[in-house]
């Protein structure tokens, strides 16, 4: 267990303590008082308070030298909360009072003021706001602020607070969060698929898709130098009888499952058209459509435009839904990724991780399929052995896994995962081969934000970066960045 000491800082996050959201941007200059107006979702952490170990608490004002915030908040939690409001005294003004330290040095008065409960609106005066709950499971609360702060907030203040902490990771908030997902109908073989699209090639799909499912999916050009034999065909009706196909008509047909060894979640797509004065019917197979079209009954557009579908569910087979339901910053990668599926209303729920792009800027991704089999098995997600030979394909990108070094919310149980793609520009891909990276001597670990970083500590000869090959085999991940809070 080592000692840390934390800076507050105004407006950022008091990592390791709590979770609060920044609220810098919202601030109208009003001379020596200063709006604040906000709504944001936290999640919890152990309370830090002396005599409150077993204790859970969310920050959402912090306590500042100097500083009173005034105002009104709403919100609704997922446990049985109160509202704590903080206040500056020294510690000969004690005299009985109920308080709030995290050390000797520095103690706040404390006022509750609500019975627990999991939603209401409150008014309040005070160097500090939280909510916080008398058991020690960790609940998300949504809060929405309005109210003025007096003081300079903008300041940075030498008050230190010390205290136990073993996890340095904590300086990340929402490691993981839940992200729901439309699941769309197919076929194969006559059987029913649900699967999700999270990618497209085309920015004219990926716009089409994005408006008719009403969750955004990612532009990836690069999808489009995926060789032909690593993609599946998906045929999608323009015209004919009425269905729940993604135009409208009858229902999409793929022409592979998990089931097939040589599966594919990467599709290319293949608008079909029934020609006039044709009979149209329902297909229920791949082979039946390419037969009518060689027969002259319909014809195919083959649009050069790839996705990304992950299955969720087939015949004999579904992905696996976690036994543990509850999302948190330290959950395990292992035992499944998705927490539900939901047939009546075509949702599924996976866990999306938090963690950077090349740049250090903050992305969340899913996981859906794996190989080999070893890692696909252990996360809970589909093998998908046809993507070992993306191995070699330019088009795929690297994503840097931590085997040691700071404890944290990685896959490997240590920090965040880096993927080698910048948010700003077109070299997204889904698919991306695992690297690891580990550190020569672990006690000297920091957290590394970007590639720069990995590229920078490898040529000091600080980390070993090697390409993860488990049980001797390639290791590649279909990791689909998603952004939950849209």
């Amino acid at each position: 267990m080592k000692k840390i000491i934390i800076v507050l800082l105004i407006g950022i996050f008091v990592t390791g303590i709590v979770s609060v959201s920044t609220f810098s941007d919202q601030y109208v200059d009003a001379g020596s008082t200063k709006k604040v107006h906000f709504t944001q979702t936290i999640t919890s952490s152990q309370d830090p308070g002396l005599g409150h170990e077993d204790h859970q608490l969310a920050l959402v004002l912090s306590p500042n030298e100097g500083t009173i915030y005034d105002g009104s908040m709403t919100f609704t939690s997922s446990e049985l909360v109160n509202v704590i409001v903080l206040h500056e005294i020294n510690q000969n003004d004690v005299n009985g009072q109920e308080t709030w330290a995290v050390n000797e040095s520095k103690i706040y008065g404390l006022s509750l003021l609500n019975p627990e409960k999991k939603s209401g609106s409150i008014e309040f005066t005070g160097a500090g706001v939280a909510l916080h709950s008398t058991n020690s499971k960790e609940f998300t609360t949504t809060v929405s602020i309005d109210g003025w702060i007096r003081g300079q907030p903008t300041q940075v203040l030498e008050q230190k607070l010390e205290f136990q902490k073993e996890d340095p990771s904590l300086l990340l908030s929402r490691t993981n969060v839940p992200i729901e997902i439309p699941m769309h109908k197919g076929l194969h073989n006559g059987n029913e698929i649900l699967y999700i699209i999270t990618d497209a090639s085309d920015k004219n799909y990926v716009n089409t898709i994005s408006e008719k499912q009403e969750l955004n999916i990612q532009l990836s050009k690069s999808l489009k130098n995926i060789p032909e034999n690593n993609l599946q065909k998906i045929f999608l009706f323009k015209n004919g009888i009425e269905g729940d196909g993604f135009f409208g008509f009858q229902t999409d047909i793929f022409s592979e499952t998990p089931q097939q060894s040589d599966y594919s979640p990467l599709g290319s797509i293949i608008e079909v058209t029934w020609k006039s004065g044709q009979k149209e019917i329902i297909f229920e197979s791949a082979d039946d459509i390419i037969d009518a079209e060689q027969s002259g009954r319909i014809k195919f557009n083959e649009t050069n435009v790839v996705v990304n579908t992950p299955q969720i569910k087939w015949s004999g087979g579904q992905m696996t839904e976690r036994s543990d339901k509850q999302i948190s910053n330290k959950m395990s990668f292992s035992g499944g990724q998705i927490t539900e599926i939901n047939e009546d209303e075509l949702i599924v729920t996976f866990v999306a991780h938090r963690s950077w792009d090349s740049n250090g800027k903050t992305i969340y991704y899913i996981i859906t399929d794996v190989t080999p089999i070893g890692p696909s098995k252990l996360i809970g997600v589909k093998h998908s052995p046809s993507m070992s030979d993306l191995l070699t394909n330019l088009s795929i990108i690297e994503q840097y896994q931590f085997k040691n070094g700071i404890i944290g919310s990685g896959s490997l149980d240590f920090q965040p995962e880096i993927f080698n793609f910048s948010s700003d520009e077109e070299n997204y891909n889904p698919i991306s081969k695992i690297y690891l990276v580990e550190w020569h001597d672990s006690k000297s670990a920091q957290i590394l934000q970007t590639k720069s970083d990995i590229d920078s500590f490898h040529n000091d000869d600080l980390i070993t970066v090697s390409i993860a090959r488990p049980s001797n085999n390639e290791y590649i991940i279909n990791s689909p960045i998603v952004d939950p809070f849209q």
